[in-house]
């Protein structure tokens, strides 16, 4: 489970991403403190709104910052990021106005729409080992968790002694600590990519995407992740506070509850996928969100809240964790940042749709019709993922090449049949393959 961790480098990018993550967290409890402050009972509708906006950020920029990630060095790429969160982190406890929240939210997740796909598109080449890769996907997975578990405890510890503004203080220095880790490694260079244009360059990770049946299975599943992490990310404030008529800390602990189901899936994942398919266990995680989901119709109170949220966690994680070996197995080396960026607008794009819907529909219809509405999407997703990524999905795949020249390098010692150059290997969308066998 731990064994990337003897890699230097992989070790401080680790690091670094668990103190910002932690930094982080303390942001989304302290965001939805502020929204309650300015908005009372319609906090949901804020946030939601303030999360949709961060969506927007996450949709448009990744594919850009995708495209030209190849062209900056990727060590001073992740600091700058870094040090404009930072900035942008310090500035959050003095808004006193809802735009203002809407305004700094767009600044500093337009930084991360940037910062994250080029991240995660590093790990592969630190760790070119597939096993080793499997594995810190799950300790990725955890460091993310720590946002959901260890920063709303934190958050709730640190809620008894000072005011919830400090806690913007704790992200500041989560992301300048993370720029402090990065900048004292090496980082590897990402392998050239085709020279394109730059729409070519924008739109390539999508065109990748979708052109995969695997993953559009995966974005299927997004939608689902999505509908269950908007209710938990959205409502909770809103549900603990407002309907238990509970305080902030029972409000962070409810958080944190979500966050240790999904770390609970994530330490037992890497063997579980080593004996069971990516697709089965990221299906099953699926309609785990979806049943979660329409178990919360029945009203619980604050310890059946807890192990629902509990549960979700698990589901949620159930599906993200594999995520990375999907996109690895389905590029080049030098595909892989236009694909992790469009893997992380794609799904976004899903919680721009139920971030909103979570919040507006909570506020106006109440929190049984949101929970319903969102149990409907989850589980439509998961139907739509098991319809789009056929079962088999063999990495081998036998193909046909009609359009190709007979001495091009791609065919050396492949023979001429009569419906064109029949032969079987790894199957990626590339040049020479635009198309899936059988689309």
């Amino acid at each position: 489970m731990f064994s990337p961790l003897r890699s230097r480098t992989y070790r401080h990018l680790f690091a670094a991403q668990v103190i910002a993550l932690l930094g982080t967290g303390l942001a989304t409890v302290a965001l939805g403190l502020v929204a309650y402050q300015l908005a009372g009972a319609e906090a949901g509708a804020v946030l939601g709104t303030a999360l949709a906006i961060k969506m927007v950020a996450y949709v448009g920029v990744a594919p850009i910052a995708g495209a030209f990630a190849n062209q900056f060095p990727r060590r001073a790429m992740l600091v700058a990021l870094d040090l404009v969160r930072a900035v942008i982190a310090i500035c959050l406890p003095f808004v006193d106005a809802i735009w203002q929240v809407y305004v700094l939210i767009f600044v500093l997740q337009a930084a991360s729409a940037a910062f994250t796909p080029t991240f995660q598109a590093t790990i592969p080449d630190v760790l070119p080992d597939e096993a080793e890769y499997t594995r810190a996907l799950s300790l990725s997975q955890l460091a993310y968790n720590l946002e959901n578990l260890v920063s709303p405890a934190l958050a709730a510890a640190l809620l008894t002694v000072i005011s919830f503004h400090w806690l913007f203080a704790g992200t500041a220095v989560g992301f300048l600590a993370s720029a402090a880790l990065v900048v004292s490694v090496l980082l590897p260079s990402p392998k050239p990519a085709e020279p394109r244009g730059i729409y070519g360059r924008t739109t390539r990770g999508i065109r990748l995407y979708l052109a995969t049946p695997r993953l559009r299975g995966l974005l299927a599943l997004n939608l689902a992740v999505a509908a269950a992490g908007s209710m938990v990310i959205v409502n909770t404030v809103v549900f603990v506070q407002a309907r238990l008529g509970l305080g902030q800390r029972e409000a962070a602990w409810a958080l944190a509850a979500f966050g240790a189901g999904s770390m609970l899936a994530a330490l037992a994942l890497p063997r579980v996928l080593d004996r069971v398919r990516d697709r089965r266990v990221m299906l099953a995680g699926a309609v785990v969100l979806a049943a979660g989901l329409l178990a919360g119709l029945a009203g619980p109170g604050f310890g059946a809240l807890l192990a629902l949220w509990l549960v979700l966690g698990i589901g949620y994680s159930a599906v993200g964790t594999p995520t990375g070996r999907l996109l690895r197995r389905s590029a080049h080396p030098e595909d892989r940042p236009a694909l992790f960026a469009a893997q992380f607008a794609l799904s976004h794009a899903c919680w721009l749709l139920t971030y909103p819907l979570a919040g507006w529909l909570g506020a106006k219809a109440g929190l049984a019709a949101s929970f319903a509405a969102l149990a409907g999407i989850a589980a439509a997703a998961a139907g739509a993922a098991a319809w789009l990524w056929p079962a088999g999905d063999p990495d081998v795949v036998p193909h046909v090449h009609r359009d190709l020249a007979r001495d091009h390098k791609h065919l050396a010692g492949v023979a001429r049949g009569e419906d064109g150059f029949r032969h079987a290997h790894v199957f990626i969308i590339d040049r020479e393959h635009p198309s899936w066998p059988g689309a």
